[in-house]
């Protein structure tokens, strides 16, 4: 008793082959034709499909593939200033073709589903007053318009745009914004640690460079408080923060748990 094997279902020639191309993870463009001409003739062979308009083209195919095979296969008499031409090169571009137009369709499909989402109200307009239409008397409109006229609007229009420009802002420079990273800063802070063991909160903050730095220094602070490697002390109030390493090490960067 044979084994029933359920075969994938492809809409031509050229979609099996792309099938296969993908599936030995080769080139499109180098194309090892032997062994995809074999594989697309074992699958013609267990093809369970018999309707003779969709078995033409796959056997048309497997004759273009076999002649392909064959070009291949002979010797090539190789003249000067001659190119060769790929067997392979016509097969190519008509794959590549296909390829693209595949994809398009697969972008019309998602819109395609996109659009069912999409609910329109129906129009509420009256139909007695949809149709109507306001009637404008264009020389009565234009009747006392003068070039004077049209000067001085053309004059308050370009005065809005000025006014839409900051003067100050407008002369900023690029503002670029500033990469520190929150693990580097804490590794920072564990080498200082390490080398003064006690040391002033102020003093440390003076070493940074910037605001953004000083900001970063102060969560790495934190951070390492909660990994119970420091200790802070305050004698009395608006004194100078001192700070306690208490590890005998550095911790690496993954062991902590930045939130």
């Amino acid at each position: 008793m044979s084994i029933p094997v359920k075969l994938e279902a492809f809409e031509g020639p050229l979609d099996l082959l792309l099938h296969l191309i993908d599936k030995n993870k080769v080139n499109i463009y180098d194309i090892p034709i032997v062994t995809i001409t074999e594989q697309y003739m074992e699958y013609i062979k267990a093809m369970e499909e018999k309707n003779l308009e969709i078995m033409s083209e796959f056997l048309v195919m497997a004759a273009t593939l076999l002649r392909i095979k064959s070009q291949m296969l002979l010797p090539v008499e190789v003249k000067e200033e001659e190119e060769v031409v790929d067997p392979r090169q016509e097969l190519v571009e008509r794959l590549l073709e296909y390829k693209m137009y595949k994809y398009v369709s697969y972008e019309l499909k998602d819109k395609q589903m996109d659009a069912q989402l999409l609910m329109f109200k129906p129009s509420t307009i009256p139909l007695e007053i949809s149709d109507y239409k306001e009637e404008i008397d264009i020389s009565e409109l234009l009747s006392d318009l003068t070039l004077a006229k049209l000067h001085t609007i053309f004059q308050s229009v370009m005065k809005r745009q000025v006014d839409k420009v900051d003067p100050i802002r407008s002369k900023f420079g690029k503002i670029e914004k500033e990469e520190i990273n929150l693990s580097q800063k804490i590794l920072e802070i564990q080498q200082y640690g390490l080398e003064h063991r006690t040391f002033s909160f102020r003093r440390l903050l003076e070493r940074q460079t910037g605001k953004m730095d000083v900001i970063v220094t102060f969560l790495g602070i934190l951070e390492l408080m909660k990994m119970q490697r420091i200790e802070i002390c305050q004698n009395d109030l608006f004194e100078d923060i001192m700070i306690h390493y208490l590890a005998n090490d550095i911790a690496p960067v993954d062991d902590f748990s930045i939130e």
